[in-house]
């Protein structure tokens, strides 16, 4: 394979910057732009100095570039921002966006959610969902791939496999999630300051979180009919990081043994997804700065109901290496190539 020369549309973000951290070395990939069009100008180094060691290109404006000279973009632009950019694109570019505007299939259900009509319609339609280790046939042919979002990830990845295997009831799901706050973005707010996150927790988007039906699209496709779930996001005082703690009812029969043994099964060879031994905790410290995903099942105190416990970190598995894993399949290499980084203890 000949060099594939990369563009990182919003290098200036917490996810192109970590996109910029995983594609050092890389075998084939070779970052050839860089856009921020609010640093323009600017080297990489002086908006994330740990990445000043790398020999990278200066952050341009998005107008700027010419993409005849680029074969795959990453693109990590704002919500609502990104339709267009990608619409503009020439047809021989492969495309990873990580923002939320390819991932919704419903065109109406996109714009409830997100408060104007979709600007790439015909382009939607031909998207591919992009959780890998459930879509990887579909994503290796795919032109634009919907990277997944983190907390829908962290969510499908155990919920999946269970609804296909008919372990799990399709009602009254609860899923109380919890994020570091770098899932916020980099964009100055107030309600991300130190003081006002710092020595506490608080949910947010309280049956209003644009992730829920995200959530219920995938899983209602698992399940094979219409799925509802209770969805309640917090923010933690920490940078990175992410558990999703899930309550589930058991089909007629079923244990929480079984639903185990079912992960086991389709995650045995997966290099990404680990499901723990009986009892053992999963933690967010366990894959802070790697691709990994850990869970596990244990029983509730109610009979016929279960709880799931998945972490991830959100910038890696949640954002940034699941879209290089999803890039990789794109082009043909191993989906492993380049995410072999071990997570960071302590």
């Amino acid at each position: 394979m000949s060099e594939v020369r990369v563009a990182i549309l919003g290098a200036s973000g917490y996810t192109g910057a970590e996109l910029v951290r995983m594609l050092a070395g890389h075998p084939e990939f070779r970052v050839t732009v860089l856009t921020g069009d609010r640093k323009a100008g600017q080297p990489l180094a002086s908006v994330f100095p740990h990445l000043g060691m790398l020999k990278l290109p200066d952050l341009v404006a998005i107008a700027d570039v010419d993409f005849s000279q680029v074969d795959a973009v990453f693109c990590c632009l704002p919500h609502g921002t990104t339709q267009e950019v990608i619409a503009g694109l020439p047809e021989h570019v492969s495309v990873v966006d990580l923002s939320a505007d390819f991932r919704l299939t419903s065109l109406d259900a996109y714009a409830q959610w997100y408060g104007h009509e979709h600007k790439a319609p015909e382009l939607q339609k031909k998207a591919i969902y992009g959780l890998t280790e459930i879509k990887r046939d579909a994503i290796r042919t795919a032109r634009l791939v919907a990277n997944p979002g983190c907390y829908p990830t962290s969510v499908q990845l155990p919920l999946v496999p269970l609804f296909k295997a008919g372990l799990i009831e399709a009602q009254d799901i609860i899923i109380d999630a919890k994020s570091g706050t770098s899932g916020a973005g980099r964009s100055a707010k107030e309600a991300n300051l130190y003081c006002e996150v710092t020595e506490g927790i608080h949910a947010y988007g309280i049956a209003s979180h644009r992730h829920a039906p995200e959530i219920e699209q995938e899983l209602g496709l698992a399940a094979g009919q219409d799925v509802l779930v209770s969805f309640t996001p917090h923010l933690m005082p920490m940078s990175r990081g992410m558990l999703s703690t899930i309550y589930v009812r058991t089909a007629k029969g079923a244990t929480a043994a079984d639903l185990r043994a079912e992960l086991s099964r389709v995650y045995a060879a997966e290099p990404f997804v680990g499901v723990l031994p009986e009892g053992a905790v999963p933690a967010t410290r366990h894959v802070r700065g790697s691709n990994f995903c850990l869970m596990n099942v244990f029983d509730d105190r109610q009979p016929g109901r279960v709880i799931v416990t998945s972490v991830i970190d959100n910038l890696v598995k949640g954002a940034s290496g699941q879209a290089l894993q999803n890039m990789n399949l794109m082009f043909g290499l191993p989906e492993t190539t380049n995410l072999a980084q071990q997570p960071l203890f302590p």
